[in-house]
């Protein structure tokens, strides 16, 4: 079996996107997969509809490869890929889109609005209050993402946003303890629930692939009874939005136990310090077990039709 290890690209991912790759192609030639990366630049169509390989594992973060673009090369390349599908690939990249989607599924989302070019700086304060959290719609990795404690602060966060992608989104602020969840499914299972802590004042890019940076603490120190909630939670948004293969459904739980859902990742970090491998092994899963079992499902669902 050879498996195309696509990563790289343009995103401002590029970076971890190397990274999870490098660890990926590492751990399926120890499980006795022929796996070579592969950079996703103008040559990538070329090499996946040349029949080389036998299945594609995504490990390209951020734009390109968590909203549908690859996967969409994948299918007309006629070729197995790890995760999600075209269509929640897309859903779960817009944070709008998602969120909406979210509440529908009866999930607990932070009040939030799509900010347009021309709102004034008053409207999404005076709706949602402060302080505030904004982001690009499009990004991953707290890429441009700000918290806007005094009304001077708003438009410098919207210009950060911006930079980034033309859409930018506003949320209410909640306070409390940072979780994730990984969500594998073949079967479908929840891996164990993982609290974030980190020195830095939000959980940035920088705290996230610093060693040291942040700290993942298994179990989350969380009552029972809320844990099995963000759980419950964590599987009706995988399920509800068509995820497939993985994914990782970041939340925030206020002191009344209320879990909030942040975003759902579908090409999570795959770095020796990212959340999803971490959590796994938690659940049991070595890290080569885990890249294998992922191929091996997407070679299931391919030969089923998606």
């Amino acid at each position: 079996m050879r498996v195309a290890v696509i990563c790289g690209g343009d995103s401002a991912e590029r970076e971890v996107s190397l990274l999870s790759g490098a660890a990926v192609v590492e751990a399926l030639v120890e499980a006795g997969v022929n796996a070579v990366a592969v950079e996703a630049d103008r040559n990538l169509w070329p090499q996946l509809a040349g029949g080389e390989f036998d299945a594609a594992f995504i490990a390209l973060h951020g734009r390109g490869g968590e909203d549908g673009r690859v996967q969409a090369l994948c299918e007309l390349a006629g070729l197995a890929y790890t995760g999600s599908g075209i269509l929640a690939s897309a859903l779960c990249m817009d944070k709008v889109r998602c969120n909406h989607e979210l509440g529908r599924l009866g999930l607990s989302v932070p009040d939030f609005e799509e900010v347009g070019s021309d709102e004034p700086n008053s409207g999404p304060i005076s709706r949602l209050g402060l302080p505030l959290v904004v982001k690009p719609v499009r990004e991953g990795s707290t890429i441009g993402l700000s918290i806007a404690i005094s009304p001077d602060q708003v438009q410098p966060a919207l210009e950060l946003a911006r930079r980034h992608d033309r859409r930018v989104m506003a949320q209410r602020f909640v306070s409390g303890m940072e979780i994730t969840v990984g969500v594998l499914d073949r079967p479908l299972r929840v891996l164990p629930p993982i609290e974030i802590t980190y020195t830095a004042q939000v959980y940035d890019y920088q705290a996230k692939y610093t060693p040291g940076g942040s700290h993942h603490v298994i179990p989350a120190r969380l009552p029972t009874e809320v844990l099995r909630r963000v759980e419950a939670d964590a599987l009706r948004a995988f399920v509800g939005l068509g995820c497939e293969g993985m994914a990782r459904i970041d939340f925030i739980v206020d002191q009344s136990g209320t879990a909030f859902v942040l975003e759902v990742n579908t090409v999570p970090g795959l770095t020796p310090l990212s959340l999803f491998p971490d959590a796994a092994r938690a659940g049991g899963i070595e890290f080569p077990e885990l890249c294998l079992g992922l191929v091996q499902s997407a070679l299931a669902r391919s030969g089923e039709g998606r």
